[in-house]
């Protein structure tokens, strides 16, 4: 039994032991929510070598007595760290809860933070840990960048990167639900087609929108990380992270989507005043330095970012907040127009901790 994160990835898995296992006579069923229950049980019912699922249909299916782990020889928890996350570990609590004493578990990741690690230790025991490093790690074979720029201009920016690439495939990724939606939104009134994939789409919507990229009839996805982990798209040209990740390891993952195999790819990264702590831990954890793009239009600037209403209101001494926050931020500026900043560049680590 596989068990993976969501629909998508369960999905493609499923494609895959089909694909490998065509002269094996192996069978394998894919069962995930978001659609009725009646062809997976069916499917059940015919009997299985091979299952894989998403947590919320396993644990229904099970409790509706569709399910037995009676003959379980081999469980795979796939994309492990995003399992064992608060969003999914009570559901994999009580899986684990009901499988064989007698099994071979396997946790598989690209990425394992410590603190995973050890709720790992936690479920499986002394377990055997097995690493395999291509020869160029991700981070290295993936041509990377970073823009600075104010939040209100990152639609403009990525409109400007997608029309300067009108015949690439271009995977973006959006840290929240809403956040993807306002980004298809932005898109076209720039005139430019995108969808998104998110878990508040239906099944048949998130479907569509992969099939559609998969297929190369939709150019431009906007995904969320969660929507997008694992998920294979051959000859990505260009993973754009329209917001930096608060997870390091999750940069990872996404630049990931692009580079696959022996292709090379590229990813861009945007990054604000707010994003500028996430950038350091991406780079402490990839060790290296995302390249600095040179000065664009939209350049992270005081000058770009709208007036807070309550500024029209407020008389007394209008200039003296205005300007202590401008000379704060302007010593800062020239950090996030090409990357010439001094202390940066001579080596000296202190000065990240007050970027």
């Amino acid at each position: 039994m596989v068990v993976t994160p969501t629909r998508e990835l369960a999905i493609q898995i499923g494609e895959s032991f089909t694909a490998y296992g065509k002269f094996t006579g192996l069978r394998n069923t894919v069962i995930f929510g978001g659609i009725k229950q009646g062809k997976q049980v069916s499917a059940l019912r015919n009997g299985v070598d091979i299952l894989i699922a998403t947590p919320g249909r396993l644990l229904d299916l099970m409790n509706q007595g569709f399910i037995t782990f009676r003959d379980l020889e081999v469980v795979v928890l796939d994309e492990a760290d995003q399992m064992l996350d608060m969003g999914f570990i009570h559901d994999i609590k009580k899986i684990i809860a009901k499988l064989p004493p007698k099994r071979q578990s396997l946790f598989f990741s690209a990425t394992m933070p410590k603190d995973i690690v050890e709720l790992s230790r936690k479920m499986l025991g002394d377990f055997e840990r097995v690493t395999i490093k291509p020869e160029q790690a991700t981070a290295e074979k993936v041509e990377q960048g970073v823009y600075f720029v104010s939040k209100q201009n990152k639609p403009k920016l990525l409109a400007y990167l997608l029309k300067e690439r009108p015949n690439d495939s271009v995977l973006v990724f959006s840290r929240t639900k809403h956040g993807a939606n306002k980004i298809v939104k932005k898109l076209a009134q720039a005139g430019i087609k995108s969808a998104a994939i998110h878990g508040n789409k239906s099944q048949t919507a998130r479907q569509k929108a992969l099939g559609d990229f998969k297929d190369g009839k939709l150019r431009v996805l906007i995904a969320t990380d969660i929507a997008a982990r694992g998920i294979d798209v051959e000859e990505l040209s260009l993973v754009v992270n329209y917001d930096l990740p608060n997870v390091s390891e999750t940069y990872v993952h996404r630049i990931g989507r692009t580079g696959r195999a022996s292709a090379s790819g590229i990813a861009l990264s945007f990054c604000d005043k707010e994003e500028r702590p996430y950038l350091q831990d991406i780079e402490k954890l990839i060790k290296q330095e995302v390249p600095r793009m040179p000065e664009h239009q939209f350049v992270d600037d005081d000058d770009d970012e709208p007036e807070t209403p309550q500024q029209p209101q407020k008389p007394r001494n209008p200039n003296s907040s205005r300007n202590r926050n401008r000379n704060r931020n302007r010593s800062g500026n020239s950090n996030y127009r090409g990357g010439n900043n001094q202390n940066r560049n001579r080596g000296s680590n202190k000065s990240r901790g007050r970027d």
